[in-house]
């Protein structure tokens, strides 16, 4: 084979892949995303129907992320084990489920317990998808496909913001408020998707029907190549053995990285619908203009991640993000207008979601097959303790000080710190997707 059928056939394996996985796997995250951060839509109403505080809210919004910690790695365990077809489609069907028991919500305690069962069936879907990325895309591609996958974060604002103000106004139909309507509504989809991700994906390449025996065979070699080529000594571990990685310099740094840069990603997806509420729009106009920041972290997040993967660079592309990030939220502590406090978070969604691709693809490339389901699982669920810490500490600063500027500033530094975290990550780790690449 000439080197360029060799180029095109790599093209046209990757490409198939591609379009058999990533959409299911996409729309799966944003329907899931939408039931995690519907609240923040749900909020505008239902904090005054059940008498909740922004305090109250912040802390339940978080409550989330404390049955992320505690499921999350046993979940990327067992996936391994049982196959990523049948895992990823339980958490998706169980998800739909009790994200719609939401409806039955009456006051703070009914709140919290919901939102952290709803954390641990979902526990396991972020990391489990970006795991079964790598079983599917070799390196020097990874951090394109790993970023169309991660869109979903800002997609499933883009998409469920308007959608999410239009189901507001049903207030009243069949006797139910608008805010238990949201509820239902946007969970039945993830029913769906988990069914059609049971019959249309395949747990790794030589499974897959849909490729030929060629492609199947290359993608395989090429996959299970690179992963024998890890410099990490490979050994089948236990789980107990494996969260001796909580100690691994690798998890420490990348899961403080994570934290640092979640604070305003999570900072944008809880609290944009209510800061544009509280500038005098109503329902509808709300969700779409609560749906700009996003967008244009959307388009940030897949041309930043074909950049690092043409330049075979991660560790600055995170950096930079970061460090807009960062910029973005500052800035809203110096500004009082609407357009311009629009523009500022909007510029902080660049870099907020631009990192997602080349970072997530950083996380992955530092594991070895052995220890990338738990290495993965503790980065994420860790990191996303953001989750828990961002609307709380808004909330916080709302209550007490009337406004959210400050707070912004706050995950600011978080968003700084994180990126100062990335450059100081010993040269080895952070180089390493080039040397195996």
């Amino acid at each position: 084979m000439t080197t360029i059928d060799s180029a095109a056939f790599e093209r046209d394996t990757l490409s198939r892949v591609a379009r058999r996985c990533i959409p299911l796997l996409l729309f799966g995250y944003i329907i899931a995303f939408i039931d995690r951060v519907n609240i923040g839509f749900a909020a505008i109403t239902a904090s005054k129907d059940l008498g909740m505080s922004p305090q109250v809210f912040g802390f339940g919004a978080g409550v989330f992320f404390y049955a992320y910690l505690i499921f999350e790695v046993p979940s990327n365990y067992v996936m391994e084990r049982v196959g990523a077809r049948k895992w990823l489609a339980r958490i998706m069907v169980t998800c739909g489920f009790v994200a719609g028991a939401m409806v039955f919500v009456r006051g703070e305690w009914s709140f919290y317990v919901v939102r952290f069962l709803l954390g641990a069936v979902e526990a396991g879907l972020f990391p489990g998808v970006v795991l079964y990325l790598t079983y599917w895309f070799p390196k020097q591609y990874r951090a394109r496909y790993v970023g169309m996958f991660a869109v979903g974060i800002p997609m499933a604002s883009v998409i469920g913001s308007p959608i999410s103000g239009l189901i507001l106004n049903l207030d009243g139909v069949l006797g139910f408020k608008g805010w238990q309507w949201l509820y239902v509504l946007e969970a039945i989809p993830g029913v769906i998707i988990g069914l059609l991700i049971w019959y249309f994906l395949a747990d790794q390449p030589k499974d897959a029907h849909w490729l030929t025996s060629e492609q199947r065979n290359w993608l395989q070699q090429t996959i299970d190549k690179e992963r024998e080529q890890h410099p990490e000594k490979a050994s089948r571990k236990s789980l107990l053995q494996s969260l001796r990685l909580l100690a691994d310099t690798r998890v420490i740094l990348l899961s403080i990285v994570f934290f640092g840069t979640g604070m305003p990603s999570y900072a944008l997806s809880f609290w944009t619908p209510q800061m544009v509420h509280d500038f005098g729009f109503g329902n509808v106009l709300t969700g779409l203009v609560s749906a700009i920041p996003f967008a244009c972290g959307s388009i940030a997040m897949i041309l930043w991640a074909r950049h690092s993967d043409r330049t075979r660079e991660r560790k600055w592309h995170t950096a930079i993000a970061a460090f807009v990030a960062a910029a973005g939220m500052m800035a809203c502590f110096f500004v009082t207008s609407p357009l311009v406090t629009m523009i500022a978070l909007s510029f902080s969604a660049l870099g907020v979601f631009g990192l997602k691709g080349p970072f997530l693809s950083a996380i992955s490339e530092s594991f070895s097959k052995e220890t990338a389901a738990v290495g993965i699982a503790m980065i994420v669920s860790i990191g996303n303790l953001a989750g828990s810490a961002s609307p709380w500490l808004i909330g916080y600063v709302k209550e007490h000080m009337g406004t959210y500027p400050p707070g912004l500033v706050a995950v600011g530094v978080c968003s700084l710190i994180g990126g100062l975290v990335m450059l100081a990550r010993p040269s080895a780790a952070g180089n390493e997707e080039r040397r195996n690449g």
